[in-house]
């Protein structure tokens, strides 16, 4: 609608609606008549990029705002309730955050549905980065949240995340000092064995000639920035939050660089990604990424995979039914990815990224197994999140409403699944998600940016990932305190999936 339709005045005042709302007046109202109204599950898939999230919110664009404006547009929700969605009891099954994808997800509400093409007309109105599947008539007493089984994600990252730091890298370098330290420097050799040549390669190959093409006073500048990057600018560049990153990247001082040492540094990331992007993954480091994410499975205490929960909080416990990696690597234009899928009962805010995140550090650090073990314990470790861009819901579970259903039986009631529009779905998670996110890293870089930061940090935070194990993060005088990660930690409140009481979903 229109933005006069937006602001009222009642009483005397201007009544400012959220951006999703539409006040209705009297007249348009009783002009409408009433139309029964029936409990649904609606079925739908999305797109994140360019919304803030899944959940409603009173002054951004997000995909319940579209969604519930579509409904009004296409008559199946009453002129009367246009204005507070809570009128139609609107719940969601799973929020996603800011930029996460959705191949299946489930909203649950009371809705007019008469109109035998009321899902067409839904979708008319409706931006092609959101599709309504289908609607299921339920019970007045659904809920797509507190009814649903389990959830399934996946998350996409391309295969160059598991190569290890580069060696003149301060965590390259720490990782090396540290398995010595440990008497372990065969172990830690013999598990990066697979790609024991390739940052030599790159060096020789790519670096090196590039270096050598360059003015002598030039080559040695653009040298010394790559031996000793500046931690923080890195880390600033892998945020998926744009608007901070560059209110933060301002706050910070930088030396001002001439634009021929800016052009060269540039042109020699580009060269580094390029080489990065061309890597395989070897069978071996494919082993080990399954590996590390069977250390997830089972029920653990994630306290360290999340924000604001401490180990003794209960809620801490999630069940993981399963974390898969596919057997065999997608390759895009000239970029190797990998899809991994978890299972889980219900997820915390920003716990699939996390988890994601010390799996790859964990085999790109040739870090034993084990250590993710070492997180589930009372002691705190820092575990940043991995970017946004490769996470998407898959589908929401609903098994024992389904198997309860079939049970009793029960007359225009339909199970709540997404199997009968499994063709749609398939196409729509190519067009409008997969190809998006695809396009975005292959633009923007934004894996690399990512684990850049990481191998930059002058921190003690991520050396429990060596040889030495966790005290290794706790020693004194090695490096600063760490403050740069634990942004990268915490940074950014959104979450994958929160419903309820702070859980993802």
């Amino acid at each position: 609608m229109q933005e006069e339709q937006k602001r009222r005045k009642l009483n005397g005042e201007e009544e400012r609606l959220p951006i999703y709302s539409t006040k209705f007046s009297k007249d348009e109202i009783d002009a409408e008549g009433r139309k029964p109204k029936k409990k649904v599950a609606v079925m739908l898939g999305y797109s994140g990029s360019g919304y803030k999230g899944m959940q409603l919110n009173d002054h951004e664009k997000t995909i319940e705002g579209d969604l519930f404006g579509a409904f009004v547009a296409a008559g199946a929700i009453s002129k009367a309730n246009a204005d507070d969605p809570k009128k139609s009891s609107l719940v969601r099954c799973a929020r996603t955050d800011r930029g996460v994808h959705a191949a299946g997800n489930i909203i649950s509400l009371k809705m007019i549905i008469e109109d035998p093409d009321i899902v067409k007309k839904i979708n008319d109105n409706l931006s092609p980065q959101i599709r309504v599947w289908g609607i299921e008539q339920t019970n007045g007493a659904f809920s797509a949240y507190q009814l649903c089984d389990s959830r399934v994600y996946e998350y996409l990252i391309p295969t160059y995340s598991f190569l290890p730091p580069p060696p003149e890298s301060f965590l390259g370098k720490e990782l090396v000092r540290l398995a010595g330290e440990a008497d372990d420097l065969l172990g830690y050799e013999e598990r990066q064995s697979d790609v024991r040549g390739f940052w030599k390669d790159t060096e020789d190959r790519h670096i090196q000639p590039y270096l050598d093409s360059l003015d002598p006073n030039l080559s040695t500048s653009v040298r010394l920035k790559l031996d000793q990057p500046e931690p923080e600018v890195i880390q600033l560049e892998q945020s998926t939050k744009a608007a901070d990153t560059s209110a933060a990247a301002d706050s910070i001082p930088r030396p001002a660089l001439s634009e021929e040492l800016e052009g060269a540094l540039k042109k020699l990331k580009n060269i580094i990604v390029s080489a990065k992007r061309a890597y395989r993954i070897h069978p071996t480091r494919l082993a080990r990424v399954q590996t590390v994410l069977q250390q997830y499975v089972g029920t653990h205490n994630f306290h360290n995979h999340t924000i604001g929960k401490v180990a003794r909080d209960p809620s801490a416990k999630r069940i993981i039914k399963s974390f898969e990696v596919a057997p065999e690597p997608i390759l895009i234009n000239d970029t190797e990815w990998l899809s991994l899928k978890v299972h889980g009962q219900s997820f915390m805010m920003h716990q699939i990224r996390k988890m994601v995140t010390l799996a790859a550090l964990i085999v790109r650090c040739g870090c034993h197994e084990w250590r993710v073990q070492d997180t589930y314990g009372h002691e705190k470790v820092v575990v940043p999140k991995a970017p946004s861009l490769g996470l998407l819901l898959e589908r929401p579970v609903f098994d024992t409403f389904n198997t309860k259903l079939r049970t009793k039986g029960g007359e225009h009631r339909g199970e709540i699944g997404f199997e009968k529009y499994k063709q749609e779905i398939a196409e729509f998670k190519q067009r409008e998600i997969y190809e998006r996110i695809f396009r975005e890293e292959e633009r923007n870089d934004v894996f690399h940016s990512f684990f850049a930061g990481l191998d930059g940090a002058r921190t003690l935070d991520l050396l429990y990932l060596s040889s030495v194990g966790l005290p290794a993060a706790k020693k004194d005088g090695a490096a600063g305190k760490g403050e740069d990660v634990q942004r990268l930690a915490s940074e950014d409140s959104e979450d994958e999936d929160v419903g309820g009481n702070g859980e993802e979903g």
